[in-house]
């Protein structure tokens, strides 16, 4: 099984306002973007930040080729236990995912 970080060109993570993360995957071409959107589920990400599937929001944007996640952030922005106040120590756990 292959790494995601080692299929795509970049993985980006940041806020989406005080409550939600975004995670931009940008493939860099068709056949990286047909890789991943085959081959990463819901189920393996939601796995990473431990929460259920259907919290997660995806965006298969072919024209783009990227993928985008939204999710609840664990933590409201700024709260006594947010690790990461700009949420963008959440794509380090991306690169590691295992693709089908």
């Amino acid at each position: 099984m292959v790494e995601l970080g080692q299929v795509v060109q970049k993985i980006r993570s940041k806020n989406a306002g005080p409550f939600w993360l975004t995670i931009d995957i940008f493939c860099g071409s068709e056949l990286a973007f047909k890789q991943v959107t085959t081959g990463l589920s819901n189920h393996a990400v939601a796995a990473v930040f431990g929460m259920e599937p259907t919290a997660i929001k995806r965006f298969d944007i072919a024209s783009l080729n990227v993928v985008k996640f939204s999710l609840p952030r664990p933590e409201t922005q700024g709260a006594i236990h947010d690790r990461d106040m700009h949420g963008a120590s959440w794509a380090a756990l991306f690169q590691e995912l295992k693709l089908a």
